[in-house]
Parts: C-alpha cells; sequence; structure tokens
C-alpha cells in the first residue's frame, strides 16, 4: 500500500504540481480536498507537474470529512504537519499506507483539525527565522523520510 499526500484547500498551482511530480517519483499516492485556490486546468499546475500527470493517482474530495470518511478504517494513520506539532517528523514510525497531510500555504491547517489529531500533528523543526518552509519541500522532506523507513518499497 503506498504512502498518501493531503493538500488540504491548496492555494498555489506551483507547489501542487512540485508535489504531484514527487508522487509520481514515487508511487504515492495525492489528495486534493476542496476548494482548491486554483483550477486544475491552471497552467502553471501543469508546468509544475510536468508530463508527469498520468503517473499520478490523484483523488479529489469536497472537504476532510469527506475525504476522512473515504478512507478504509485502520488503513494508515494521518499525521498533520504544522510548525507547532510535538513530535518531530522523524520520530514518527511511518507504515505503508499512512496519510500525509499537510494545510494551505497561507494559514496551514484548520485548528479544529490539529487539536483533534493533536498526537498525529508532527513538524520539520527549523531555524525561526521563517514561518514556515515551503509546502511543496516539506511535502518532499516528509515522504522521503516515510519512503525511507519503509525501504523504498518498489523505488531503483
Amino acid at each position: 500500500m503506498p504512502l498518501h499526500i493531503v493538500l488540504h484547500e491548496p492555494l498555489i498551482p506551483a507547489n501542487t504540481g512540485n508535489i504531484a511530480r514527487s508522487c509520481a517519483a514515487t508511487g504515492a499516492h495525492l489528495h486534493l480536498i476542496h476548494p482548491l485556490g486554483f483550477s486544475t486546468d491552471d497552467r502553471y499546475l501543469k508546468r509544475a507537474g510536468l508530463d508527469y500527470w498520468h503517473a499520478v493517482n490523484v483523488h479529489h474530495h469536497e472537504s476532510f470529512e469527506h475525504f476522512a470518511a473515504a478512507q478504509v478504517k485502520g488503513a494508515g494513520t494521518f499525521y498533520f504537519v504544522e510548525t507547532w506539532g510535538e513530535k518531530l517528523y522523524s520520530d514518527v514510525s511511518f507504515r505503508d499506507g499512512d496519510y500525509i497531510i499537510l494545510g494551505k500555504e497561507t494559514t496551514g491547517l484548520p485548528e479544529e483539525l490539529t487539536e483533534k489529531y493533536r498526537e498525529q500533528t508532527i513538524r520539520i523543526p527549523m531555524s525561526g527565522a521563517t514561518r514556515s518552509v515551503n509546502l511543496s519541500n516539506c511535502a518532499a522532506i516528509v515522504l522521503f523520510e516515510g519512503l525511507r523507513q519503509l525501504g523504498f518499497p518498489s523505488l531503483s
């Protein structure tokens, strides 16, 4: 079972395109929770994903509730990436089928989600010189840590 990247209401098409490219390269599934801050026909989205869109398993969801209800119970753990998470992303033991959930570029994830899943909220360490790391970089950092822990399944 692959890892999953979940983008909650992403705003910047280039970030989503870059994340889609990482998903294509690794076999991770991409979940997009609406509303999106762009059209999926956006030329910047397509340009950032280059010609890899055909290799991405993309799933669209109307809301977080719709996304959560669509997932098979017990299939994987939801991990929410936020700047204030108490655990480092590298301290999590990733398993096949886990979900890496990232919020919109301007505001992150809704507080009601991160409060509900506080124990599953993780962070990437930073110096404090910036508010956060770019969304596509966050997705890649955590995705590749999960894949490393799993032994880079099906990757050469």
